[in-house]
């Protein structure tokens, strides 16, 4: 598929160079890139190879209060993101700008830059997280289509990077703060365009029923079930469901 260059955002820079940003991220883990397959699609993708020694390092400073906040959960390539990756075709995609949240190492965007988006900004609130999401999108040719940039979605007001909002808003596996639903909202009121639609795919069983209660109070709100095979560390196949919300401008 064609990829039509885009500039930066205001307020983002442009990646630094691969082996440059490599040598800052082996400052703290052992990590290499592996292949990743997803349909007709296959990606290269950076993956830590020290993650037992890393969370010992953790637990030894007392790092982990809070598991949910600080395990490094950005650094897994969570298969919502494949779930929610395909379901972008169904929305037209050509031309059309969108942001990705709390991306991780930015997979869902890897996926999304092969159907046709005029912009996508790949987002996240950690700073490892955005270097792995930097460094996935130069190894795969991407960084003239994906911007990387520093986004909480819990700041008041709107970013005035993203003035134009955007067309389509996509999130996997974000819901299971709790106190981050309200924000979030708000964050979408702000940053949808007109006849915009933002779409979160949660596996069944971590979804939050309650989110889409009070996102129903000021949007359309539909809710798929979609389900997905895929393969266990062991080979085993695993037949998985994912709960997909899209959440729509009323």
């Amino acid at each position: 598929m064609s990829q039509t260059a885009t500039p930066s955002p205001a307020g983002t820079t442009p990646p630094p160079a691969l082996d440059d940003l490599l040598a800052r991220i082996r400052a703290t883990f052992d990590v290499d890139f592996e292949p990743l397959v997803i349909d007709d699609l296959s990606f290269d993708v950076l993956s830590i190879r020290n993650m037992q020694s890393y969370l010992d390092g953790m637990l030894a400073r007392k790092a982990i209060r809070n598991p949910l906040k600080d395990l490094p959960l950005w650094a897994k390539v969570w298969p919502a993101s494949f779930v929610l990756g395909r379901y972008l075709r169904h929305f037209e995609p050509q031309g059309k700008r969108l942001l990705e949240l709390g991306a991780g190492c930015g997979t869902l965007s890897l996926v999304a830059a092969h159907y046709g988006f005029a912009r996508i900004v790949c987002t996240d609130i950690v700073p490892d997280a955005l270097l792995f999401t930097e460094a996935n999108v130069l190894r795969n040719g991407l960084e003239n289509i994906i911007s990387v940039a520093h986004l909480d979605v819990t700041r008041p007001g709107k970013d005035p990077r993203f003035a134009e909002g955007f067309d389509l808003v996509a999130a996997s596996e974000i819901l299971y703060l709790d106190e981050l639903h309200r924000p979030l909202l708000k964050f979408l009121g702000r940053h949808l365009a007109p006849g915009g639609k933002a779409l979160f795919a949660t596996d069944l069983a971590r979804a939050k029923p309650h989110f889409a209660k009070l996102a129903a109070k000021s949007f359309r709100v539909d809710e798929r079930r979609i389900g997905l095979t895929s393969h266990d560390e062991d080979g085993k196949e695993q037949r998985r469901a994912y709960s997909l919300l899209v959440v729509e401008r009323a």
